[in-house]
């Protein structure tokens, strides 16, 4: 009986659960990703960053919302008001609504009746939809900018679409290289692909996968390609005129999108919910490490107790470690065989689903961890410079890129589908060796313009 209901509610229920999750819950991942921004700018600029609010400034981001709730809101006088109000939402939503076609873990436990992926739709066009949807979030910037009636925001609207159009050129043509190894645009079935092969596509196609990397963080207006919002140049950009918290909604926006292309990522190019050697036995300890990971996080809330200082945060931090200990154990669980109570299944067989997700959020952190990296590090670019970067050098690699891969897919086909039969651990190594050569063809080319613009038109006369 239980079982009939969860076969005839799961396909239905949840699809609502998961939307309910990231409608509720995104919000308050993207506050404590800014959070751990802020930590990673105070380590990298050795300092502390934010501790008052909570051990460690746990409670930072719930302090920051509570206060952008009661900030005055300021339209100005000669905005379009009612594109102003809604400019900010046509951002957010593009962003949430991305996260209905990516797929999470592999598929729920057996006991819930099937396999359904979790997602709220496994599409077959999912990655079409997601680049679709995502692209569609320009349009706050470029409304938001233009309803301000602020020359600073129109530029920084302007620069926000000029941006946009470059480098999704580039990111889609690296995505396609994905795609052609995968032959299809779904998410669950490009990440099937890599575990039958045994090869995470980076590996495979590292060049594509920096191109994305380079075009991800063009397309997110992330530091060092923040034109849209250069706070030396623009004030904020396209969000001067916001305040209190459509200045968040804009913020929060920010930060899925950040989430959804490193989740696009995690899933074309670094193997989805599978875990690193996830074909070799030697290295089935791997397994351990979720739990004993998410064990060591919760052991070291309670050894920072002693040394805290106010009595609010001793009495925090011991909740923080034991959601980590309870979260191990949760994660634990399914690496001991227990049947459950003569329903002929096993606890075991939701390892699948449970480690999966694990393995999917920790490369997304990495990866957002490596955006963050890059923004502290990195100068920011003059704007003629980000435009010639995308059409003088990525968006040619990328194309040859394309050319290069398509060439080696084709050639380890069978002798009768028209290839040679030659495997692709040969055929795309050499791909990627013809495209490193064009690109540094189009490095040097770009240095010798470079120094001819630097020498004046001068010296082209004489």
């Amino acid at each position: 009986m239980v079982e009939t209901i969860f076969k005839f509610f799961t396909p239905f229920v949840l699809p609502i659960l998961i939307i309910l999750v990231v409608v509720m819950v995104l919000p308050l991942v993207a506050g404590y990703v800014v959070l751990l921004e802020r930590k990673v700018m105070a380590d990298i600029q050795a300092r502390l960053g934010p501790m008052r609010v909570g051990p460690h400034g746990l409670l930072q981001p719930i302090a920051d919302a509570l206060k952008l709730l009661i900030k005055e809101d300021i339209i100005p006088e000669e905005a379009d008001k009612f594109i102003f109000w809604i400019a900010p939402l046509i951002s957010v939503t593009a962003a949430m609504v991305a996260f209905s076609a990516l797929v999470w873990a592999p598929g729920m436990p057996k006991i819930l009746g099937h396999e359904a992926p979790v997602a709220v739709a496994d599409l077959n066009i999912g990655l079409l939809f997601i680049l679709a949807v995502s692209s569609m979030g320009i349009f706050g910037i470029v409304l938001g900018g233009w309803a301000s009636n602020n020359h600073y925001s129109l530029l920084g609207a302007l620069r926000g679409s000029a941006q946009l159009v470059s480098y999704e050129v580039a990111a889609g043509l690296s995505l396609v290289s994905a795609v052609l190894l995968a032959g299809s645009l779904s998410m669950g079935r490009i990440i099937d692909v890599q575990a039958h092969s045994g090869w995470w596509n980076i590996f495979l196609m590292p060049v594509a996968f920096f191109i994305y990397l380079v075009a991800s963080i063009a397309e997110t207006n992330r530091a060092p390609f923040d034109l849209p919002e250069a706070e030396s140049e623009l004030v904020a950009g396209y969000m001067t005129e916001y305040s209190g918290f459509r200045w968040a909604i804009y913020f929060l926006a920010e930060y899925c999108n950040m989430i959804v292309v490193a989740a696009i990522a995690t899933t074309l190019f670094l193997g989805g919910w599978m875990r690193p050697f996830h074909t070799t036995n030697a290295f089935n300890f791997l397994d351990y490490l979720p739990p004993v990971l998410l064990a060591g996080v919760g052991a070291y809330c309670f050894y920072r107790i002693p040394k805290l200082q106010e009595k609010p945060h001793k009495a925090v931090m011991p909740l923080f470690g034991l959601l980590m200990f309870a979260l191990a154990g949760l994660v634990a669980l399914p690496l001991f065989s227990i049947p459950l109570g003569g329903t002929g299944y096993n606890l075991a067989d939701a390892k699948k689903y449970v480690h999966g997700l694990f393995w999917f959020l920790l490369k997304i952190a990495l990866y957002l961890y490596a955006f963050m990296w890059f923004r502290f590090t990195f100068p920011r670019y003059r704007f003629d410079q980000l435009m010639q970067l995308g059409w003088h050098f990525l968006i040619p690699v990328s194309i040859v890129n394309l050319f290069a891969v398509a060439t080696g897919v084709l050639l380890a086909q069978p002798a009768g589908q028209g290839g040679v039969g030659w495997p692709l651990w040969a055929t795309l190594p050499a791909a990627n060796a013809v495209t490193l050569l064009i690109a540094l063809w189009l490095a040097q080319l770009s240095a010798r313009r470079n120094e001819r613009a630097a020498l004046g038109p001068a010296t082209a006369v004489d």
